[in-house]
């Protein structure tokens, strides 16, 4: 969690206290902190203060102290584990909207999070930035409800293989994934989020599969993919199931696969370790995802409405774009960022970051399926999931 300043002496009033109670919180219930009561308003609504219960690719570290300079607002980050599951579970059920103003979720929950009531509309007047962001990204599909704005498109990225270029040549297929002849020489992820949909795609676009929305499944599609995948699993065919940033680095640095489907940074890291590796561009698309930020309903019950605005504009304003993109290779889809790199020209490597904003935004010319944390079937993709894991 980055906290900034100390401010008041009273415990609930203060930035200490309130950072206290979060971290308290996050690890157990309310009542457990609290006697069975309700936290105290109180204690949250705090003028210039918004809690930010985001994705950990969304947190930017010492550099939120920006914020603070430029808007008089304060932050309090909580990395949110980036499990939609656990994360819808807390808004439900548990205390997350007692605790936390502003959500940065991977995308795909936002509407049920809305039916529900956990979420709120954002008010896109209160946005001065709003304009400047790229259509497509208004676009995605499960960030407005009808004429609500449930979801605004704060980081973009689009993912496919990493492929060791001086072994296979150029690749441009997940084909190679499933190709016999790299038996054990491939890995995909242990998520079901991007692993299904990419088997989907493939079928899809290579082998004329019955498929129609490859981030959506019916109950049958999701039959046909996974029993694809279970099949390829109990062949030999993978390496591993990776998870998490140090097991996806290390397949690659310890040159144990020579593809697998995977996060673009993976890519930068390996040729940081002098690998020849690189990111295919697959004739079946790429599969593009988004961390949105979402309204909590509970910022609208502390009054919290107009300082949680202030921090969305904030995040489109150009400073944190060029900081993402520098440190992560991700993109706010958004005009500031070169607007922001124009006018502060030594604040950043401004060719660099945006030959990575130019390079993103190629991807998503082209064909691309989203990503979805939360399809209709999402039970039965967790159970089909679990079946591959067993096998």
């Amino acid at each position: 969690m980055t906290r900034h300043r100390i401010a008041s002496p009273s415990p609930f009033a203060s930035n200490m206290g309130r950072r206290r109670l979060l971290q308290l919180a996050g690890a157990g219930s309310a009542a457990a902190l609290t006697g069975g009561l309700a936290l105290p308003r109180a204690a949250f609504a705090q003028s210039g203060e918004v809690a930010f219960w985001g994705t950990g690719t969304l947190d930017i570290g010492d550099a939120w102290s920006r914020l603070t300079e430029e808007t008089g607002l304060e932050l309090s980050f909580t990395d949110n584990g980036n499990d939609m599951g656990p994360v819808v579970a807390r808004l439900a059920a548990g205390n997350a909207n007692a605790l936390y103003d502003i959500g940065g979720f991977q995308g795909g929950a936002e509407k049920e999070l809305f039916r529900q009531g956990n979420i709120v509309p954002w008010d896109t007047s209160k946005l001065s930035n709003f304009g400047s962001l790229w259509q497509w990204a208004k676009d995605i599909p499960y960030l407005r409800e009808g004429d609500d704005q449930i979801g605004l498109p704060t980081v973009v990225n689009a993912d496919s293989i990493i492929y060791r270029r001086d072994k296979l040549g150029v690749v441009d297929s997940y084909g190679v994934i499933f190709d016999p002849a790299m038996k054990g020489r491939v890995a995909m992820e242990d998520a079901w989020i991007n692993s299904a949909i990419f088997t989907a795609m493939y079928l899809k676009e290579s082998e004329n599969a019955p498929i129609e929305e490859p981030g959506n499944l019916t109950e049958d599609e999701l039959g046909l993919v996974m029993e694809f995948l279970i099949k390829h699993k109990t062949d030999g065919q993978f390496r591993t199931f990776w998870s998490g940033w140090e097991q996806g680095v290390q397949l690659v640095a310890d040159e144990e696969v020579d593809a697998m489907t995977g996060w673009e940074p993976i890519v930068y890291e390996g040729r940081k370790r002098g690998l020849d590796v690189a990111y295919a561009e697959p004739v079946e698309g790429y599969e593009g995802w988004g961390n949105n930020t979402v309204l909590l309903r509970g910022a609208a019950d502390r009054g919290l409405e107009d300082q949680a605005h202030a921090f969305a504009d904030w995040l489109m304003s150009g400073f944190y774009g060029a900081t993402l993109a520098a440190t992560r290779g991700y993109v706010v889809p958004s005009d500031t960022t070169a607007a922001y790199l124009d006018a502060n020209p030594d604040a950043f490597d401004a060719e660099e970051i945006m030959g990575i904003v130019d390079h993103v935004q190629n991807k998503f010319s082209g064909k691309v399926y989203w990503q979805n944390v939360r399809p209709d079937n999402f039970q039965l993709y967790e159970e089909w999931w679990q079946r591959l894991r067993n096998a």
